[in-house]
């Protein structure tokens, strides 16, 4: 039986995006050893959508206040990527991981499916 899913972000500098993800996100984690941490994540989902490209993977953050969650990020020195967009599924944005990285986030309009 499914017990859960691990999702892997590959980093340019893992050790600061572990501490971002730590200390901003503020996940609680395990030491899998060495140091080596593993986060637990919220409630997650799954969607599958089609395309014509190749196949590929994306990972987003969701809540239930975009605006108030930018707040708060901004309070603590994130750097906001992307102007918040309004998409017919939700609010769109993104915020920059210490390595560089943008982490997409959004607050859904459409019915959640993680809390079934």
């Amino acid at each position: 039986m499914i017990s859960g899913a691990h999702v892997i972000l590959y980093s340019q500098d893992a050790e600061a995006d572990r501490a971002f993800i730590r200390d901003v996100l503020a996940f609680p984690g395990v030491d899998a050893g060495g140091g080596w941490l593993i986060f637990k994540l919220p409630p997650a989902e799954v969607a599958v959508h089609p395309t014509d490209g190749p196949p590929q993977h994306e990972f987003f953050l969701m809540c239930d206040d975009l605006d108030t969650q930018l707040g708060e990020f901004r309070a603590q020195g994130v750097e906001v990527t992307r102007p918040v967009s309004e998409q017919r599924w939700g609010k769109l944005t993104a915020i920059r991981l210490p390595s560089g990285a943008e982490l997409p986030l959004y607050e859904p309009l459409h019915p959640i499916a993680h809390s079934l």
